[in-house]
């Protein structure tokens, strides 16, 4: 589920803003479509307000080698791999959109609109070997996505960023909250 995702700072102002404040905090996050593994920009939080940094999609797997990039959000307490970063360590991956496969292996990309519009994914960090590494959030999928995929990425409104990352009682209700509507784009 959402293995890939778009970020575009030449076709969006506001992701724009968010690359230079993470080149300008020193980091070169991924630019166009991010994959797994890259070094992607987020917003965590700072002493007194959110901060962009980047960091590794992925939480080092069970085998060598392997990335774990999403974690169900409905089961993220339960799992002892994810409670912890939940609890202390939430983010928010800005993007343009991100990417699905259906069963038949036909390639979406999913967004608010036509236009490359900000879309934000909950997720949360830790560190492994003192090196920071995310990872997003997936939900039950809406109408939008069930006929293409069986989860989606948990969306986040852009006034839900600092309740997400700081308030905690607002972090545990939205973990089962519904989605937006979104709109694919199939791609040829």
């Amino acid at each position: 589920m959402c293995g890939r995702y778009m970020f575009q700072p030449d076709k969006n102002p506001e992701i724009k803003r968010i690359y230079d404040s993470a080149v300008n905090n020193g980091y070169q996050p991924k630019t166009g479509e991010v994959f797994p593994t890259d070094q992607t920009a987020l917003i965590i939080a700072g002493t007194n307000q959110v901060q962009v940094v980047a960091m590794k999609w992925g939480f080092p797997g069970f085998k060598t080698g392997q990335s774990i990039i999403n974690a169900r959000s409905e089961t993220v307490l339960q799992k002892q791999m994810f409670a912890e970063s939940f609890q202390k360590r939430r983010c928010v991956y800005p993007t343009t959109g991100f990417f699905e496969w259906s069963k038949t292996k036909q390639k979406y990309k999913f967004n608010f609109s036509n236009d490359p519009q900000t879309l934000f994914i909950a997720g949360c960090y830790n560190y492994f070997d003192d090196t920071p590494q995310s990872i997003l959030f997936t939900t039950a999928p809406n109408e939008s996505m069930i006929k293409i995929h069986d989860r989606m990425p948990l969306i986040l409104a852009k006034d839900q960023i600092n309740r997400w990352i700081y308030d905690d009682e607002f972090a545990d209700k939205f973990l089962t909250a519904t989605m937006p509507q979104l709109i694919s784009n199939e791609e040829k």
